[in-house]
């Protein structure tokens, strides 16, 4: 674990983003998969709607909002030991949870802007990443059916003013099987890909961390019903703000 979570860190450092396969095998994959269409089921049931109209073009996007209050599979993989490793690596073992929400780019879907995911939660200068995305994989994932599109090493750019013209130009498609997960630097630009396909769906669950001065995009004590807050570990319950803490310095060179 501590050589791949070595090399992992050498792709994150030089290309802002690190492929990993197989971190689920076939079994859960196909579970996980099941838990979020019948989450986005009970999304709507709940009264929240799974399209957003200000992210996407079209109404071919299933949006699944508050996925660790929809079912314990997804507070499992915002845990796994594996993401909680990588996490740790980039932003440090302090590190927590600004929301976890999934994407099902169905037939006909289309891009939303392009963007990164540090610039929407705080100011630039982004001169070292203080968010990154563990993105899950619950299909394969390829160009044709939706994939994330990013311009590798977009991570160096620190401002606004700093963003090339040809930024659209330079995009390029991830490429990875159900079950793998997709390590993203915060700073990198990226944007949703366009379906293609006649009949094949597009899903990937995007958990999205911070450094702990970062506000979080989501209120969990709020969002996470009691019985979910009492299904989290002590961890879980620091990432997701659940408890009282005490005044402490922040520092970290």
């Amino acid at each position: 674990m501590t050589r791949a979570i070595d090399g992992i860190m050498r792709d994150l450092a030089a290309l802002g983003t690190a492929i990993v396969p197989d971190v689920l095998d076939p079994a859960a994959t196909a579970a996980a998969l099941e838990r979020l269409w019948a989450g986005a089921e009970e999304s709507e049931r709940r009264g929240v709607s799974t399209r957003a109209e200000t992210l996407d073009p079209n109404d071919a996007n299933v949006r699944v909002w508050n996925l660790l209050d929809l079912d314990p599979v997804f507070r499992d993989l915002i845990a796994h030991p594996v993401a909680e490793a990588i996490v740790s690596g980039l932003l440090g073992a302090d590190h927590i949870v600004s929301n976890f929400t999934a994407n099902i780019a169905r037939p006909g879907s289309g891009s939303m802007m392009i963007h990164s995911d540090q610039s929407l939660v705080m100011p630039g200068p982004w001169s070292r990443p203080a968010t990154m995305n563990i993105i899950w994989c619950l299909t394969d994932v390829r160009f044709d059916n939706g994939a994330t599109l990013h311009v590798p090493g977009s991570h160096r750019i620190e401002t606004r003013e700093q963003i090339p013209d040809d930024l659209a130009e330079r995009m390029v498609p991830f490429e990875a099987s159900a079950g793998s997960i997709i390590a993203m630097d915060g700073r990198v630009w990226h944007t949703s890909g366009a379906n293609t396909t006649a009949d094949e769906d597009r899903a990937l669950a995007f958990a999205f961390y911070c450094a702990p001065y970062v506000r979080p995009q989501w209120n969990h004590s709020v969002g996470l019903s009691a019985e979910t807050q009492a299904d989290c570990s002590p961890t879980l319950r620091y990432r997701l703000g659940l408890d009282v803490w005490q005044n402490v310095t922040y520092g970290r060179a």
